[in-house]
């Protein structure tokens, strides 16, 4: 099973999820003092629980993943909560599936990991000293049946964007879940 990127696996958990909201990922809660105020393009957001934290916050969000269940969630939570939100059906398997997305003050990815040229491309998309912020399965999650040896994070995942971020912290954290990794990234001023 290709548990991050089966589109249908998660169009199902999406239709058969209940009707409340999961908390915010507990490293964007912890770490939201990272974020430059303003823009945030939340990457393979699901049905939103860490954008809605985002514009609790007074943040201005964009989300986008695969998944029309997901972003039909995620657009009743925030209107249920008189949030604007706009979001953007994108299937993140396509390299270049971002190549026109815009540019942000921030960009969060959680749970999902892009490929070395879509991360490369972060650059194109983050304004000057915005941050990208990443977290998800670390180097050593157990691999089984949902998550794959490639869906880990790794620290050479980031060896092309070097010469435009700067690493401003680092986190491993392990629960019941699993093994996390949180990368906060800056982006330095041209």
């Amino acid at each position: 099973m290709d548990f991050i990127g089966d589109k249908e696996y998660w169009e199902e958990k999406f239709a058969g999820r209940g009707d409340k909201q999961l908390s915010p990922e507990k490293s964007v809660v912890e770490n939201i003092g990272y974020f430059k105020k303003g823009s945030v393009l939340d990457i393979a957001c699901g049905d939103g629980r860490n954008g809605l934290f985002l514009i609790e916050n007074g943040f201005k969000v964009t989300g986008v993943d695969f998944s029309s269940k997901a972003l039909e969630r995620f657009k009743m939570f925030a209107e249920r909560n008189n949030h604007y939100l706009n979001t953007k059906q994108i299937d993140l398997s396509k390299v270049s599936s971002l190549k026109d997305i815009g540019i942000f003050d921030n960009v969060l990815i959680n749970h999902y990991r892009l490929s070395k040229e879509q991360l490369a491309d972060m650059e194109n998309h983050i304004a000057d000293e915005g941050i990208l912020f990443i977290c998800g399965f670390g180097y050593k999650h157990k691999v089984d049946h949902k998550i794959r040896k490639e869906d880990l994070i790794k620290e050479t995942d980031f060896q092309e964007i070097k010469k435009s971020f700067q690493l401003i912290k680092y986190i491993e954290n392990e629960d019941d879940r699993g093994f996390f990794v949180t990368y906060i990234f800056r982006k330095k001023k041209e």
